[in-house]
């Protein structure tokens, strides 16, 4: 007969055994996996977007919802303008504004020293539209007060932006715009109503989710951690006056709340951080305050009295540090409530102000496509805010297990 043995994880510390059973639960270490991918997303924001402009805000009117996957051939015109140097940092969270104008286009040819550009059209119109640029303006910033173009002999002469005067083979300017300037761009999820890349608005509405869960969740730990120690520890007056303050504000609808703070600090995105933050604390502090109340009777907190240890101590370096295991796991739903509140309130115009992508804002701009050819557009949002939160949820519930003392104990054959 065989028999199983039992053998018990008792090595290493807790926090070793929490995170060897957290690594067994195969959801939660999915759901963390894809909120690790989504928080190099976001850090990373306009360094890996295709539309890397401030906002991902490049609108191209002609191209107004066209189908994910599609191909659209653009003449990048040069700007009459100095190319900005703002380094690798600046564009990496700011984005930066490009030198070139893109122009979309069906078909287009030469003529002397122009090219001439059959305007973009999803279906084929009997009288197409035609713009003419001349091939030093499509190349080269020309001077804004006095570009002097002029050819002869197959050449082009023209003022640069800095005022010296160049001149260019129209031959070798044709070469290089077939070569430089007419380039494919491929829209992998479409665009919007304004012709904007839905993917990279997709990408930078990541970082808006994360940073409003992220400061929310640290302005509620800080208030409701303090809040609920000092009422847990010092009792009396001052915890009865806690539990009225908790009890006054968790009567309050949360969302209500929300937008009435909205409305004080005014329309914008750290106003959403303050506003949202400034309502879920209630549930930490008053977490926080039962556990203390039950921890601060302990002996630990007895011995630590009468070696002569003040109360800040006590709390921050011996009583704290117990609950922490409790606060995680409110944070991970909290943070998802954060994100849901977040995308609700730009739903309803009050939360992050366009054209900052938001996954909320774009489903209002976009949810009468649904009855359209066009779904998608408030659809990918919506499942992006779903999956954000899905996971966040699903990394609370393993640590709750996880940090779980009575079940730290795992079996083995």
């Amino acid at each position: 007969m065989l028999f199983k043995k039992r053998t018990y994880e008792t090595s290493g510390s807790l926090s070793a055994m929490a995170w060897r059973k957290l690594r067994r639960n195969k959801l939660s270490m999915s759901a963390l996996f894809f909120i690790g991918l989504a928080i190099i997303v976001a850090v990373l924001g306009y360094l890996i977007t295709p539309d890397s402009s401030p906002f991902a805000n490049r609108q191209h009117l002609e191209l107004a919802t066209i189908k994910p996957g599609t191909t659209v051939k653009m003449l990048r015109v040069r700007r009459n303008e100095e190319k900005p140097d703002k380094g690798f940092l600046h564009r990496m969270i700011h984005g930066k504004k490009s030198v070139f104008k893109q122009i979309p286009f069906n078909n287009y040819r030469f003529k002397q020293d122009k090219i001439i550009m059959e305007q973009f059209s999803k279906t084929e119109v009997k009288e197409p539209f035609y713009q003419e640029f001349s091939l030093a303006d499509v190349v080269f910033p020309l001077s804004t007060t006095n570009p002097d173009i002029s050819t002869g002999n197959g050449k082009i002469s023209f003022n640069g932006i800095s005022g010296k005067r160049k001149t260019y083979s129209i031959d070798d300017l044709r070469k290089r715009i077939k070569s430089e300037n007419i380039i494919e761009q491929t829209y992998l999820l479409g665009t919007d109503r304004f012709g904007r890349d839905m993917l990279s608005r997709l990408l930078i509405g990541t970082r808006v989710s994360l940073s409003v869960g992220f400061i929310s969740v640290f302005i509620s730990l800080l208030i409701g951690i303090t809040l609920g120690s000092l009422g847990g520890f010092f009792r009396g007056r001052t915890d009865s006056f806690i539990v009225w303050l908790i009890n006054v504000v968790w009567s309050m609808p949360t969302l209500l709340l929300v937008i009435a703070i909205t409305f004080a600090l005014g329309k914008g995105f750290w106003q959403i951080f303050v506003a949202v933050g400034l309502t879920m604390w209630v549930e930490v502090a008053r977490v926080v305050r039962g556990q203390i109340l039950s921890i601060r009777e302990k002996e630990f907190v007895e011995a630590g009295r009468a070696l002569g240890y003040g109360s800040f101590r006590l709390i921050t370096r011996h009583i704290l540090p117990n609950v922490l295991g409790v606060v995680i796991v409110i944070s991970a739903a909290n943070f998802a409530s954060a994100i849901l509140i977040e995308a609700g309130l730009s739903f309803l115009g009050i939360g992050v102000q366009p054209p900052m992508p938001s996954w909320g804002t774009m489903i209002k701009e976009n949810y009468a496509y649904i009855i359209l050819d066009a779904a998608h557009l408030a659809i990918l949002p919506g499942i992006a805010i779903m999956l954000m939160v899905l996971a966040f949820m699903l990394v609370g519930n393993g640590l709750r297990d996880a940090l779980d003392v009575k079940t730290v104990e795992t079996a083995s054959e």
